[in-house]
């Protein structure tokens, strides 16, 4: 079949691996992208799982709280400058503010709540006129706790990644340092036990390929084969548990340690980084708050 230079530019973000790498990795896979992401890493030439992750749209995400709930929004717009537009900031406020009061089920919900003003849905449409750039409402996120949990919430960059995190014992800044961990670093579960177990499967499925292909695989007793596998599975989820990764204000202390030094326990947590999965790259936002912190 034939593949499209879209398909392989897409396989490129996902993985940095090269041009021509990419072009042959979906013609061997008949243009299933997945699985051409898992040949590329079977065969070693995948960089970068973590860039799936790239971004493409611009816009803002926006965290608020009111006593036991929690929101976080993402408004898109077509440039970062439409971004630091007052009517677009203002717009997103309203919004947060208007989920926040409403708690909508979708966004079509959202797009119907009623304003001073208009519906949010004519808002962004006068919006899009007035600046002459396309908005859109994206997404949302709607967390609700109990009374003896705490709310832990972080913007970067005024709004470029928010964060929300629910915590059980522990005090405020140990929340807000959580919810920092969350948006530098990026974890997708809470501990290895909230991965799913089709992805665990499909990952020691693709481990066990890799190793099958190694030569220096092939004398090793079957007990300390499995003991690899288990290993190599372990590792792959490593970064994408929180409890698992560093503590970003000290890399020597694991999360899950800091958390059970304070007493702690982290409930559950969500992160928008705006136009996430779309196209542009995520940078190294680790860095930029370890800035912060110390500036």
């Amino acid at each position: 079949m034939a593949i499209s230079a879209k398909q392989v530019k897409e396989l490129r973000e996902k993985t940095g691996a090269g041009m021509m790498d990419c072009k042959k990795a979906l013609t061997e896979c008949e243009g299933d992208l997945d699985k051409a992401v898992d040949w590329l890493r079977e065969k070693g030439i995948s960089k970068a799982a973590k860039k799936e992750g790239r971004i493409a749209a611009e816009g803002l995400t926006r965290v608020a709280v009111d006593g036991n709930v929690g929101v976080v929004v993402e408004v898109n717009s077509e440039t970062d400058f439409v971004s630091k537009n007052d009517q677009f900031l203002n717009l997103l406020n309203t919004i947060t503010n208007a989920v926040l009061a409403n708690k909508p089920a979708n966004n079509e919900e959202v797009l119907a709540i009623a304003t001073p003003d208009g519906t949010i849905e004519e808002l962004i449409t006068n919006a899009t006129a007035t600046i002459g750039e396309k908005i859109t409402f994206r997404r949302f996120a709607i967390v609700e706790k109990t009374d003896d949990e705490i709310f832990g919430t972080y913007m970067h960059m005024g709004g470029s990644i928010s964060s929300l995190v629910v915590l059980k014992g522990g005090n405020d800044e140990v929340a807000k340092d959580m919810a920092m961990q969350v948006a530098s670093m990026n974890p997708t579960y809470i501990s290895q036990k909230d991965v799913p177990a089709e992805v665990v499967e499909h990952e020691r499925n693709l481990q066990q390929q890799i190793m099958a292909a190694d030569p220096a695989m092939a004398s090793k007793p079957e007990k300390v084969l499995a003991g690899i596998l288990n290993g190599k599975v372990s590792k792959h989820f490593k970064d994408q548990c929180l409890m698992d990764q560093e503590y970003f204000k000290d890399p020597k202390e694991k999360v899950a340690n800091f958390l059970k030094n304070n007493k702690a326990e982290v409930v559950t947590f969500v992160r928008f980084a705006a136009g996430e999965g779309i196209e542009k790259k995520e940078e190294n936002f680790a860095e930029e708050v370890m800035a912060q912190i110390k500036g």
